[in-house]
């Protein structure tokens, strides 16, 4: 379970077309809608983040959730995943996009690309798509086998968290706060709905006026929460933030497993 078993080109000789199969599906869901690329990264950033130090029983295997794909499960019987947890719920999307990449990828290597991998490289695919900076992913990531409902609650970092709120939960898993600042603002990729940042702009007062200003005015006070705002650029920090995130605690070797259907177990 550690990086040390990633690898740039660890689908090289498996899978030689994967990576190009991966941007073009991103490039393509992209274009129809520029949104999808915040999503897919957004995803990613969810997917990676339900690591807490507590481990989980799976199957006969204890493992970390980290950047592992469970994020992607659909609730069964007798498990109740992370879609549906505060964080995610009517929230986090792009679930079919990365469907139609795994199919796609079977298709040319069957049981060799995981899911986990796959949001990753699609994270960093869209981010390139949108104008943003590249990064080079590090892949050999597997499958986790079970996904956690309270994990997923307890550790994605609320909008509505105060600044010494965000660091302690970035600081929890390892990043400083520079590449808190880095990955909370950009993980939208500059573009957040009205309704998470409307308080803060309306009723705090340790924020620039100036921009707070500028905000209100396609943010009103009341209405139009889905009004998107704060465009901005991506900087080296995001982007080797985002190596650092891609790299908690995945699941290698022989642990997890390379999901056919990204939405359940094999």
């Amino acid at each position: 379970m550690t990086t040390a078993q990633l690898s740039s080109t660890f689908y090289s000789t498996t899978c030689p077309k994967a990576l190009a199969t991966i941007k073009s599906a991103v490039n393509s869901a992209v274009s129809n809608e520029a949104r999808m690329g915040a999503s897919l990264l957004r995803l990613h950033f969810h997917d990676c983040f339900v690591n807490a130090s507590r481990l989980f029983f799976s199957f006969n295997e204890f493992h970390l959730h980290g950047c592992d794909g469970s994020i992607l499960l659909d609730d069964t019987a007798n498990m109740t995943g992370e879609k549906t947890a505060v964080p995610n719920s009517n929230s986090v999307r792009g679930f079919e996009v990365i469907d139609t990449i795994k199919s796609q990828v079977e298709s040319l290597c069957p049981g060799v690309v995981s899911c986990a991998d796959i949001v990753a490289v699609a994270a960093r695919d869209s981010v390139v798509a949108l104008g943003g900076p590249s990064w080079t992913v590090l892949l050999g990531r597997r499958d986790s086998t079970t996904a956690s409902l309270s994990a997923a609650n307890s550790n994605i970092p609320a909008p509505t968290l105060n600044l010494s709120g965000l660091i302690t939960a970035f600081s929890n898993k390892g990043f400083t706060a520079k590449e808190m600042v880095a990955l909370s603002g950009s993980h939208t990729i500059g573009q957040a709905r009205c309704t998470t940042f409307r308080t803060r702009i309306y009723n705090e007062t340790n924020i620039d006026s100036t921009f707070a200003t500028s905000l209100r005015a396609n943010c009103p006070s009341t209405g139009g929460d889905n009004s998107l705002s704060n465009l901005g650029s991506f900087t080296t920090d995001f982007a080797n933030a985002m190596v650092k995130m891609g790299n908690l605690s995945p699941l290698t070797g022989t642990s997890g497993q390379i999901r056919t259907n990204c939405r359940k177990t094999n």
